[in-house]
């Protein structure tokens, strides 16, 4: 499995962000908006949370609480588990698998350089497997 930096070369370089503050229901427009899942939650330059759908499902839909009156920062999630560039993507998948999530932020000395998901992941195990698949149809038919 490759490093984490190789797949953040492969897709958007855009960091989807919301700042602590902002109501859920403008980060839900947020999420609806760029297409997808979580977002960072920064203050400033600093990672002080991840803020996901299931953020939104568990601590406000379920618990009844407005969207439009409660902040990102009184549900988002504050423990955030992060990797590094270097980070190789097994690790990452088992990370996901024994925290129960699904977006990692990729951090390097302080610095949020994206986040991941575990549809980047499996897409990247996809990819392996039909390059493997190939290179072993070639070697048969040869």
């Amino acid at each position: 499995m490759k490093p984490v930096n190789e797949l953040l070369k492969k897709r958007d370089s855009r960091l989807f962000r919301v700042a602590p503050d902002v109501v859920v229901f403008d980060a839900l427009q947020l999420l609806a908006d760029y297409g997808v899942g979580a977002m960072v939650v920064m203050e400033q330059d600093r990672l002080v949370g991840v803020f996901s759908e299931r953020d939104y499902t568990r601590k406000v839909a379920l618990q009844g609480r407005n969207s439009r009156d409660t902040a990102v920062a009184d549900i988002m999630t504050r423990d955030v588990v992060s990797v590094t560039p270097g980070t190789g993507t097994r690790t990452c998948m088992t990370l996901m698998s024994q925290k129960k999530i699904r977006h990692l932020p990729v951090v390097e000395a302080g610095t949020v350089l994206g986040m991941i998901s575990i549809r980047d992941i499996m897409d990247d195990i996809i990819a392996d497997h039909e390059q493997t698949i190939s290179q072993l149809q070639s070697y048969i038919t040869s």
